[in-house]
């Protein structure tokens, strides 16, 4: 017997938009969770070994596809992608709100990878001015969807980090005063859209409550603090008391034992889920870590940014298999295909951190890993959502692959 139409939407709802964990079965006879207590610190993992990266001419023509890819693809008011490509899936996106979010996080994304790319010919400076009027005329409107949906937040944090990099191309006085305007209302919405307990999240379920009733998760707290650290690298400091608590909630998720964190801070309870184990926590311990080093925590030594980069590439199956799955979480270790180009950009951040003499390794692997999976046309994706696949993937893609040149 089939599924009501409207009880399937639901499921499928829930399946691709990553709540697996939420509604997933009871698990208190689960041996996983049974045994919680604290191990010592284990940094133990497989070692990559030293390898042959791609030449720089081929390195340079793999990012340049990248950046022809998405000259091309720009919409012409100057966005990047549409609520278009719905490939039949039933995806929870109240509109219009969460396609609002999705384009601007992903314009974001597109503008920051064009101008790292560092060749700005006249057609890419063309793209990248029509993409940043785009943002600076749209940005202020950005608002969450309804009470449940809480995409903006992704596109509040990545438009800070554009808008800085912004704020370093443009002399002109009268344009650096209206990026930093913009900054500081970012800062304005992510007070405003912060959890209850600190940090930030992406749903809702509970209470529909003007404040986020919601714990934060982790990897989104690491975006954005990331991008908040970037503002206060240009003199636009963000304010302390949403930094402390977001720093705090993150703290709470991480794992002593081996830096791994938790999906979630509803997940506290069942730390050794799959999804909260090393494997499962692999596209997310880079943004974690380094968001958690930037901000003082004094436990992200070079080992550990050293030992997660490893495992990035010892262990990389585990997030190759969930790449391109069209439902979130149903790989092992419950990984979901958009972690993959995440989670290698925030990767190619913890390579920036280490010493330069540390880096060649690291930066060799992450090359060709990344370079083979570029598609004939010159993008990468990793997920299929909607027409946002395609540019987000390709603008982390070549964000990382411009932090493997030597």
């Amino acid at each position: 017997m089939s599924l009501p139409k409207t009880l399937l939407t639901i499921v499928v709802s829930v399946l691709l938009f990553g709540l697996v964990p939420v509604f997933s079965q009871d698990t208190k006879d689960d041996p996983a969770t049974v045994d919680q207590k604290v191990e010592p610190t284990r940094l133990d993992t497989p070692r990559v070994k030293p390898i042959e990266g791609p030449t720089p001419a081929e390195l340079e023509t793999s990012i340049q596809r990248g950046v022809d890819f998405l000259v091309g693809y720009q919409n012409e008011d100057g966005s990047w992608g549409n609520a278009t490509r719905t490939k039949g899936l039933n995806i929870y996106a109240p509109v219009p709100g969460a396609h609002h979010a999705f384009k601007t996080a992903t314009t974001a994304l597109c503008i920051s990878a064009l101008i790292e790319s560092g060749n700005e010919t006249p057609k890419i400076a063309k793209s990248i001015e029509k993409g940043e009027q785009w943002l600076l005329n749209y940005l202020p409107r950005l608002r969450r969807a309804d009470p449940t949906a809480i995409y903006n937040v992704w596109g509040h944090a990545y438009s800070i980090q554009t808008l800085v990099r912004m704020h370093h191309r443009h002399e002109d006085a009268g344009t650096r005063e209206r990026i930093v305007e913009l900054i500081e209302m970012q800062f304005d919405r992510l007070t405003r859209y912060e959890s209850v307990d600190g940090g930030w999240g992406y749903y809702d379920f509970r209470l529909g409550t003007k404040q986020p009733a919601s714990s934060s998760i982790s990897f989104v707290n690491a975006t954005v603090l990331v991008a908040l650290h970037e503002a206060k690298s240009i003199g636009i400091e963000p304010p302390k008391r949403i930094v402390d608590r977001a720093v705090a909630a993150t703290l709470r998720q991480q794992k002593k034992s081996d830096f791994s964190y938790l999906y979630g801070e509803y997940l506290k309870d069942r730390p050794m889920r799959d999804i909260n184990r090393p494997g499962g926590s692999l596209g997310r311990s880079q943004a974690c870590n380094y968001a958690m080093r930037i901000w003082g925590d004094e436990k992200i030594t070079d080992e550990v940014l050293d030992t997660w980069l490893h495992r990035l590439f010892a262990r990389n199956g585990w997030l190759s298999i969930g790449r391109k799955r069209p439902i979130p979480h149903e790989a092992w270790f419950q990984v979901a295909g958009y972690f993959y180009y995440y989670g290698h950009y925030y990767g190619a951040l913890c390579i920036e951190a280490l010493p330069e003499s540390q880096r060649g390794l690291f930066q060799a692997h992450m090359a060709q890993t990344i370079i083979p999976k570029q598609e004939k046309d010159g993008s990468w994706w990793d997920y299929p959502l909607y027409d946002y696949h395609q540019p987000y993937g390709t603008a982390f893609a070549v964000m990382t692959l411009v932090r493997c040149r030597r």
